[in-house]
């Protein structure tokens, strides 16, 4: 382990092989950070949660940040969350208590996810982005800055309602996303667009409200003088099919756990 001047780190953590840690940093009860991984100046690991203010006999929860992760300057990472082998954020960001992260996520400066979510593999948020409670996502969503997911029905109430997004969907720049709804595999979120209903399987819908403009495989790639979707077929940046393509991919032992 590497650390730098004013680190405080429990005696209950668990810091694994070549761990850096920078200046400032806060790591606290019963948070295990695996190999190879940095976490920057500033940064607060497993902050308790609000139960911690009121409760005499509270226990810290378990936190795990995955090897090879990157927790950049100024984030904050509440207590009782789970992150999976390189994961990484932006600056600033904010992840409150029982947020699970599969592997090969990223969470972008100034994004604010506010606890009790849970998304799957490859899954990628831009800068700017807020989470509501009790949101799930499946593998390899991507969703573009300033988007909001919403969680409740008819503010101020005691029933949150988070949405439910699946695989490989696209959600983008400043969209709203009404609370309790389903987003099906392979969708596209117009920018601007406020979701106040279902979007199934393989459908663009955009606008404020949002309306359904038809299927995704109907969008055109101008770049690949083919259908856009399903896009990974068509975009390789940084994952796991990049050089093999995707059939080649989904033969493989970790692609056959995805489905299109």
């Amino acid at each position: 382990m590497r650390t730098k001047r004013n680190i405080a780190i429990s005696k209950s953590a668990i810091i694994g092989y070549n761990v850096q840690i920078g200046r400032n940093a806060i790591i606290h009860d019963h948070v295990e950070i695996m190999d190879h991984t940095i976490i920057g100046d500033n940064c607060i690991i497993g902050e308790p949660d609000a139960r911690y203010y009121k409760d005499d006999n509270y226990t810290n929860p378990k936190t795990q940040i995955g090897a090879h992760s990157l927790i950049r300057s100024g984030s904050i990472i509440y207590s009782g969350s789970l992150f999976g082998e390189y994961f990484a954020t932006g600056n600033m960001v904010s992840i409150r208590e029982k947020s699970i992260f599969g592997k090969h996520c990223s969470v972008g400066t100034f994004s604010d996810v506010q606890g009790d979510v849970k998304f799957g593999d490859y899954c990628r948020l831009n800068s700017h982005v807020q989470i509501g409670s009790k949101c799930m996502f499946g593998s390899f969503v991507f969703i573009y800055p300033m988007v909001v997911f919403t969680n409740d029905p008819l503010p101020p109430s005691n029933h949150l309602v988070g949405t439910t997004v699946d695989n490989f969907s696209q959600i983008a720049s400043g969209s709203i996303i009404l609370p309790g709804l389903t987003i099906g595999k392979h969708c596209l979120i117009g920018a601007k667009s406020l979701i106040n209903k279902n979007v199934p399987d393989f459908e663009f819908h955009a606008g404020n409200p949002a309306i359904r403009i038809g299927k995704v495989t109907h969008l055109w790639s101008n770049e690949n003088k083919r259908p856009h979707y399903p896009w990974p077929y068509n975009f390789d940046r940084n994952l796991p099919w990049s050089g093999i393509g995707f059939d080649e991919w989904t033969k493989t032992e970790e692609g056959k756990m995805y489905s299109l």
